[in-house]
């Protein structure tokens, strides 16, 4: 896309619905990926860049990839293949091509670190993950912090959470990283597990995927589909799209409502390791640092997603 409006970075833990948002970006008019961390979340590294490098050789990623960190600040890697699979890339049939691009680095910090001291404006980052690469960045290099314009975020919640009843998953995996970035003054705003839950996708939208034909159209839809009965095995029940929402956030953000608040992760709590607290009451009890999604315009987001998977199931 020559001379964007708008240019992102992404860091991702790429399971099916970060793929999804990814495709959101990338067939969003006037937005362009400039690079891409890989962090373990989902599933362990190895799996993860797998799954980038399958993506980029199948859907045109032009963007260079860079291998992150294997494991949270803290502790060992709790993945969510009990859920997704050892893949992360549930499915009703199709998985990505083995035909695979190539790492531009295995050192996705440094890269993240180069990217931002290079920049002229303040970067636009898109975090789908644990914040691990992000956090250790900050660490390295705490200067850089200025040069975070906005960080959109899909992880913890205001409210209960899924991986346990007090945390979200992404939060879950690496409560520390949170609070690291937090503490640097990134301008954060945070979709969370009750934002994503707001919208919802069906077995119809795969189907409608199907319907546009061809081998992309077929791959997507038994990845959609696949997703999908995560609530259901039949896939008679929605799902709620998480992932994808925070880059409806990004490219779409008269979709999402905000209140600020003050928010910090969780970390030492022997049933609440993980749990983003939330302090609405503010100035008043605390200084807001977080912009915290509220409410979700669902038929906004979900047009937006579909229509960018749709527009990927078209294209070459």
């Amino acid at each position: 896309m020559p001379n964007p409006e708008h240019t992102v970075w992404i860091d991702t833990d790429l399971g099916f619905d970060d793929l999804a948002a990814v495709l959101t970006v990338q067939h969003a008019t006037g937005f362009a990926i400039d690079g891409m961390s890989l962090v373990a979340g989902n599933a362990p590294l190895d799996v993860v860049v797998d799954n980038a490098l399958r993506s980029a050789a199948c859907f045109d990623w032009h963007f260079p990839l860079h291998a992150g960190r294997a494991a949270p600040l803290f502790g060992e890697l709790v993945t969510a293949q009990n859920i997704l699979g050892a893949d992360a890339m549930a499915s009703a049939g199709r998985s990505l091509p083995l035909r695979h691009s190539t790492l531009a680095t295995v050192d996705a910090v440094a890269a993240f670190a180069s990217y931002l001291a290079a920049r002229v404006q303040p970067a636009t980052v898109l975090a789908l993950g644990p914040l691990t690469n992000i956090a250790v960045a900050l660490q390295q290099r705490p200067h850089l912090a200025q040069r975070v314009g906005r960080l959109v975020w899909m992880g913890g919640s205001a409210g209960p959470g899924n991986h346990t009843a007090a945390a979200e998953f992404n939060a879950a995996v690496d409560p520390e990283a949170i609070n690291i970035v937090l503490a640097a003054g990134v301008p954060l705003q945070m979709i969370g597990l009750d934002a994503c839950r707001q919208v919802r996708v069906h077995a119809a939208d795969a189907k409608a995927l199907r319907e546009l034909g061809g081998h992309k159209a077929e791959l997507l839809a038994d990845l959609l589909l696949g997703y999908v009965r995560i609530a259901s095995s039949d896939g008679s029940l929605p799902m709620s799209l998480y992932d994808p929402t925070a880059a409806a956030a990004l490219v779409a953000p008269e979709s999402i409502t905000y209140r600020a608040a003050h928010v910090v992760a969780e970390c030492r709590g022997e049933h609440t390791r993980g749990m983003t607290v939330v302090e609405w009451r503010v100035p008043r009890r605390a200084v807001a640092n977080v912009l915290v999604a509220s409410q979700v315009d669902e038929a906004c987001v979900r047009r937006v997603v579909l229509d960018a998977l749709a527009a990927a199931a078209r294209a070459g």
